[in-house]
């Protein structure tokens, strides 16, 4: 079988979604919904997007050669049966050669708490503080489906091995937010009401200058 880059399998219509979905084609045949459910349990926390876009992408994929549709009926409901093709896995190999690009942070609380002084110091607490559900519910997330693992009841499990890399990365993720959310609200806490007033945390920004610093050696 010859070796083709994903530049001679695809056209710019392909983006990472395609990919995406081709990887998930490449675990088993799935139907649109199937593939959107997986996408929102397995990589939502990190490629989230929106439902509408995921049922066009195995449409587009097929246009593409990369995977193929089936019909099935299930009991009197029609359903489409999409399955990668041999020219799906070469491109999706060719996909796994490519550089990467830069991970992406996307936050509103972030983007708050940056033009914090445009709201009040109870707003910025709130902002800060409402952060903890969302750690709670992914923690909760976590648990399920760690300890499913565990059990030997996880899905896919000869895929365990890469799941938890990805999920470590994750984890550690989860863990610095939280750590945040104590530091920032401790330091919101001690500032005046009008926190047009407070002094910047001169000590945390000494300290995020030399760990720059220090990375930058280790990486260069």
């Amino acid at each position: 079988m010859s070796t083709l880059a994903a530049s001679d399998l695809t056209s710019s219509e392909l983006t990472t979604t395609s990919y995406a979905i081709l990887g998930l084609l490449a675990v088993k045949p799935w139907t649109t919904y199937e593939l959107a459910q997986q996408m929102g349990r397995a990589m939502s926390h990190f490629w989230p997007r929106a439902r509408s876009k995921l049922y066009e992408e195995p449409k587009k994929l097929v246009a593409h050669g990369l995977a193929r549709a089936s019909a099935e009926q299930v009991g009197r409901r029609p359903r489409t049966l999409y399955t990668i093709t041999p020219k799906g896995r070469r491109a999706l190999a060719a996909w796994a050669t490519t550089e990467s690009a830069p991970p992406v942070l996307e936050s509103e609380a972030l983007l708050k708490v940056f033009f914090a002084e445009f709201g009040s110091k109870q707003d910025l607490l709130a902002t800060i503080q409402g952060l903890r559900p969302w750690l709670r519910q992914r923690a909760a997330l976590g648990v399920h489906i760690n300890n499913a693992y565990l059990r030997g009841q996880g899905p896919f499990p000869e895929r365990l091995p890469w799941l938890v890399l990805a999920g470590k990365f994750l984890d550690d993720f989860d863990i610095m937010v939280e750590n945040w959310t104590e530091w920032a609200a401790g330091v919101v806490e001690q500032w005046p009401d009008d926190v047009r007033s407070a002094e910047p945390d001169w000590a945390t920004l000494e300290g995020m200058a030399r760990r720059d610093e220090e990375a930058l050696r280790r990486l260069s």
